[in-house]
């Protein structure tokens, strides 16, 4: 009991460096998630002996996994849908579909394709290494974009992608490092294995969260109280992952599905404007926590990497990212006529 009081004190202190780096940098009108990257770096190699047991717990790959996926990213991730209305979503479709999926995908490949031929990469560690780098982070970009004043379709676009993209990277993911060489040693049956079980993960997800997003909506009628309607947002996001991951389908797709579904549908039948205003600042702040501590956590977790005699190979790492991300990005806008060029480039 002494060490968990000892811990969760000095989790709090960890929280506490992210809300002052945060405070600083809002100051500042700069993204904070570089920020906390750093910092967090910093307190890693500084031997600080008040923070040794929280970043010795944080750091173990088990907590760092849970904490990140099973934790925060139901959080981030129903946040993210619960603002973003579906019929802005829907204006621009083309353009989300074409990057989540597209993009999502060519990037993946040619990202594989670089890290095996020139990095020299083994196979599965190449098509791992390229799911990972073909997810997209916009909390900093769309922080900045906010800052610049960048038109709202954009921003939309940037959004409605990261959610899709998610789904779709985590999916290649789970194929890459578990079922990649078995699909591979089956040949062309492999190929249509592999799609299949893509198919499965993305469209199961989708069902399950159609489902919850549904049911949660329509339980929503029945109250007007947001601090139970706030739980059942809660239960919603936490449900659909951990339902879907049960089903061995994509929890990331099925959270953005019920998301989308509670947020837009469920606010128009049952979501008062009270309601509505509480919800929204309740997972604001709770977003605001989630993302001060990743950040945070990721600047620790770089100093358990030795970067000795690695820095070539790290540079050839972020080049062919940069050139398959670019490459993906304006393939897969190119057949989009009336998207505005000067977005192609922002």
């Amino acid at each position: 009991m002494e060490l968990f009081n000892e811990t969760f004190i000095q989790l709090l202190i960890l929280l506490a460096i992210s809300m002052f780096v945060i405070a600083i940098a809002k100051k500042l009108n700069q993204p904070y998630s570089i920020a906390l990257v750093i910092v967090g770096l910093l307190l890693g190699i500084t031997h600080i002996p008040i923070l040794d047991e929280a970043e010795t717990f944080i750091t173990q790959s088990h907590v760092f996994q849970a904490i990140i996926i099973s934790l925060f990213l139901p959080i981030l991730l129903g946040d993210a849908t619960l603002k973003l209305p579906f019929s802005h979503l829907r204006k621009q479709s083309k353009p989300v579909l074409a990057l989540a999926f597209g993009g999502t995908l060519l990037s993946f490949f040619l990202i594989a394709a670089g890290s095996y031929y020139i990095m020299g990469l083994p196979l599965v560690v190449a098509f791992t290494f390229a799911s990972l780098m073909s997810a997209t982070d916009p909390i900093s970009v769309i922080s900045i974009f906010k800052s610049l004043g960048v038109p709202k379709p954009l921003v939309t676009i940037i959004e409605g992608e990261s959610l899709f993209n998610d789904g779709i990277a985590v999916v290649l993911f789970q194929i890459s490092s578990i079922y990649l060489l078995t699909y591979m040693d089956m040949g062309w049956g492999g190929a249509g294995e592999g799609i299949l079980l893509f198919l499965k993960f993305a469209l199961g997800g989708i069902a399950i969260g159609s489902i919850l997003g549904w049911i949660f909506s329509q339980l929503i009628r029945f109250y007007d109280d947001y601090p139970l309607e706030i739980g059942f947002s809660m239960l919603l996001f936490f449900g659909s992952f951990f339902v879907a991951e049960h089903f061995h389908v994509s929890g990331v797709i099925a959270v953005v599905v019920s998301g989308l579904i509670f947020g837009s549908y469920g606010a128009r039948v049952g979501m008062s404007e009270t309601t509505r205003m509480n919800i929204d600042s309740f997972w604001d702040v709770i977003t605001l926590v989630a993302n001060s501590l990743i950040f945070l956590m990721i600047g620790l977790e770089i100093k358990n990497i030795d970067f000795t005699n690695k820095w070539l190979i790290i540079g050839a790492a972020i080049l062919i990212v940069l050139a398959g991300r670019t490459i993906a990005l304006y393939s897969s806008i190119a057949m989009l006529r009336d998207f505005p060029k000067a977005w192609k480039h922002t």
